[in-house]
């Protein structure tokens, strides 16, 4: 029997229980909106760090640790997803989770320095470890197992669309009030949100259709190692740790890049911020149709493992060869191809993970794996100022750490290769197939 008949065989969860269309996808544009905010309080660090630079005399190399210790305590973070989620729910642990973030951003918009900038962007990471896992299992309650890449991608999107949408608009305040002007106004748009989350949140039934009505999970309790040690997780890992090492260099060092490698000016710089995320939505959305339809007629493997992981192998040859391309805009259109087949690929992995997980697992899970794939934002931020410092301009530091980490990009690319595979996980770890 072939892998797609073998999955069309597998129970699922009815599409029509308890699901309303619009107020599903409306909801989840409400999840959409906070991943933008998210992405836009981890961007103003690299908005603002020439400024921060100039004012508090850091050199690249301490920037780039400030941004690396807030991915040090985002990846502690994400391990607490599962707990919170039990502890609080989805509804109250998204919402403390925003308005965490909130409070975060204030401190260094009153008080400044470098000490008060480095204890908020570590407790920013901290709070914000645990958003991505809890985001998608949200989502996924609304959406049934096999239409779940689209959502996803929204998901994901919305880190591209904040840096399409907001970022822009940050650097103008930047420009005209200064850069603790930016950190106010993330905080009043993170307790806006928060407000309107609380009067509108429900969970959607692709949560409740799998719980009885004592609350008890039905179903195989699967042990956290059977799913932690499969192939598909271990080799997603690398392949997303890998992807978000370079998602961490864009969020803290692109503006820098722009404006002291490539010669714009400031305010064009934080402006063109948004073309990389441009590049990554358009990549995203494609990627996803075409890997629902992979999986309709080649199955699972191919869609949540191969499709993705030859994405990564364009995404760092792109900038494995960024040292031959000649020409300011040329280099940034490279750049954005290379970034945008990056972050395609997360909601697929995403999408992988969840398919070798009952219901009651998959914010663990989750949480388990956005923290192993924070791992890559630790030291690659760091890695690329120390280059920057070393280099003999910030042109070419710049340009050699993106060449460095398009190399690990293509490393994780043919690991996801050789080990992803959803369908023959699942089956080994004893639950049905999803799609």
């Amino acid at each position: 029997m072939s892998e797609v008949a073998a999955e069309k065989l597998q129970p699922a969860v009815p599409e029509t229980v308890g699901r309303k269309p619009v107020q599903a996808w409306s909801l989840t544009g409400m999840l959409v909106l906070l991943y933008m905010i998210n992405y836009a309080d981890k961007a103003t660090i690299g908005l603002v760090a020439q400024p921060l630079a100039q004012e508090f005399g850091l050199s690249a190399s301490t920037i780039g640790l400030v941004s690396g210790l807030f991915y040090l305590t985002f990846t502690i973070g994400g391990f607490g997803a599962g707990l919170l989620n039990r502890w609080a729910g989805l509804r109250w642990s998204i919402a403390l989770l925003g308005l965490t973030w909130a409070a975060c951003m204030l401190p260094i918009a009153i008080a400044g320095g470098f000490a008060v900038l480095l204890v908020s962007r570590i407790l920013l990471g901290l709070a914000e470890g645990p958003s991505s896992a809890l985001l998608h299992t949200a989502a996924y309650s609304w959406h049934p197992p096999e239409k779940r890449s689209i959502p996803g991608a929204w998901i994901t999107a919305g880190g591209s669309f904040g840096k399409i949408a907001l970022t822009p608009l940050l650097a103008l305040v930047i420009f005209h009030w200064g850069w603790r002007a930016a950190f106010l106004v993330m905080t009043a748009v993170g307790v806006a949100w928060c407000i309107v989350w609380l009067l509108t949140w429900r969970d959607g039934p692709f949560i409740r259709a799998n719980t009885s009505k004592t609350g008890a999970t039905e179903g195989p309790q699967v042990p956290w190692r059977r799913i932690i040690l499969t192939p598909t997780f271990l080799g997603g890992a690398v392949a997303v740790c890998a992807v978000y090492s370079l998602v961490t260099i864009v969020l803290t060092w692109l503006p820098s890049y722009f404006e002291l490698g490539l010669g714009y000016s400031r305010l064009e710089a934080g402006s063109m911020f948004g073309f990389p995320s441009i590049a990554g939505v358009v990549a995203l959305f494609l990627l996803g149709m075409f890997s629902d339809r992979v999986l309709r007629h080649l199955g699972g493997r191919w869609a949540r493992g191969i499709v993705p992981a030859i994405s990564m192998l364009i995404s760092g040859l792109a900038l494995a060869l960024l040292p031959l391309i000649s020409g300011a805009w040329q280099s940034v259109l490279v750049v954005s191809i290379g970034y945008g087949f990056g972050m395609a690929v997360l909601p697929l992995f995403n999408a992988a993970i969840q398919q070798i997980c009952p219901p009651e697992r998959i914010a663990g899970a989750l949480g388990v794996f956005l923290a192993l794939m924070a791992v890559g934002g630790l030291v690659a931020p760091y890695i690329t100022g120390a280059i920057v410092d070393a280099a003999a301009s910030p042109a070419e530091g710049y340009v050699t750490a993106f060449q460095i980490f398009g190399m690990v990009v293509l490393v994780g690319g043919i690991i996801a290769l050789l080990t992803v595979d959803p369908v023959r996980d699942s089956a080994k770890i004893g639950i049905p197939s999803k799609a």
